[in-house]
């Protein structure tokens, strides 16, 4: 079984090849950043022309170990994401799919982000133990999951306003440091004080909600009446309110419903601090807290290609309609 897999649900254009023991026969990657950062942020209309300009090439190369030999279903990421962009992955899959004659399935682009968890660093796979919770952490979301298989998803949580990701991007900003964000301030933040400025974390208690909004605020709050703030201070400060808030909620809800097994995806999963703090929070209780390797944290065609792997593992090889939906949840799977 080998699985291409189609992501385009933002500003990395990518496809990748996965066989059914996890290898990765190809995984191609074009990054917008570039093209984005002069604006300190995506511009969707110039997002969904790279990625026409940029599909045919990626599907080339992505394609070319197969030496001509067809993969065996077509992947795209129906959702979420920004709307021009989705069609163009969608377009490419369906094309692709009717030229060679194989099943096209859509999937979820935040279920490729913890599936992602399962592509070890050496090759093949390290497969998920159940039940888990999992943190899917990006520019663009912010979620709590209770999983208890493939497939069977229990949303706890959301982001009711900025992402954790987006709230990176926005106190970068503010601190002049260019786009992307998060990893200038991770990197920042390695030469601060985390305990400079005393941020409120933003628990929202009695929910497994977020909200990082007013904490970007009080960094605007803070540049403007302390504009003495070391850049590196801000970062540390900011980056460990974040931090503290999204491991504190991870771990109650891995409490709450005793689960010993957390994954942590997207790419904010990337920050230094993140991975360190929840691994010893983990640990600390008995847990396991596993991440998705840094090489793909973002948006990847192997975490798409995996998805469909898994869906197909269990719900067979069938095709269907699978239309793009830029507010997509994340659903569970009826085969």
């Amino acid at each position: 079984m080998i699985v291409l897999g189609i992501e385009s649900t933002c500003d990395e254009t990518a496809a990748a090849l996965i066989d059914g023991e996890g290898n990765l026969l190809s995984n191609v990657v074009y990054s917008q950043v570039p093209l984005h950062c002069k604006y300190n942020g995506v511009v969707p209309e110039l997002a969904s022309r790279a990625h026409c300009e940029k599909i045919a090439s990626i599907l080339h190369e992505a394609l070319s170990p197969l030496k001509g030999r067809k993969p065996d279903a077509v992947a795209f990421a129906n959702g979420p994401g920004l709307p021009g962009a989705l069609v163009v992955g969608k377009t490419a899959a369906e094309t692709l799919g009717a030229l060679l004659g194989v099943p096209v399935i859509g999937v979820n682009h935040l279920e490729g982000h913890i599936f992602a968890c399962e592509l070890a660093a050496e090759g093949g796979l390290r497969p998920l133990e159940f039940p888990l919770i999992a943190l899917t952490v990006s520019g663009g979301h912010t979620e709590l999951w209770l999983v208890k298989d493939y497939g069977s998803y229990r949303v706890l949580g959301r982001t009711r306003d900025d992402a954790a990701g987006e709230a990176f991007d926005k106190v970068a900003k503010l601190l002049g440091l260019g786009y992307p964000g998060g990893p200038v301030v991770d990197k920042l933040a390695k030469s601060g004080d985390k305990n400079a400025i005393k941020f409120t974390r933003p628990m929202l208690r009695g929910t497994w909600e977020f909200s990082f909004s007013g904490l970007k605020t009080a960094v605007s709050y803070t540049l403007r009446d302390n504009p003495s703030f070391k850049p590196e201070d801000m970062c540390a400060s900011f980056q460990a309110a974040v931090v503290d808030t999204l491991v504190e909620k991870t771990l109650a809800a891995a409490r709450k419903f005793g689960v010993k097994h957390i994954a942590v995806g997207g790419g904010v999963a990337a920050n230094g601090a993140l991975r360190e703090t929840m691994k010893a929070a983990a640990q600390a209780e008995g847990m396991e807290a596993r991440f998705v390797e840094r090489k793909h944290c973002t948006d990847n065609g192997a975490m798409i290609a995996l998805a469909a792997l898994r869906k197909i593992s269990k719900c067979g090889l069938t095709g269907g309609k699978y239309p793009i939906n830029p507010e997509l949840r994340v659903k569970n799977w009826v085969c």
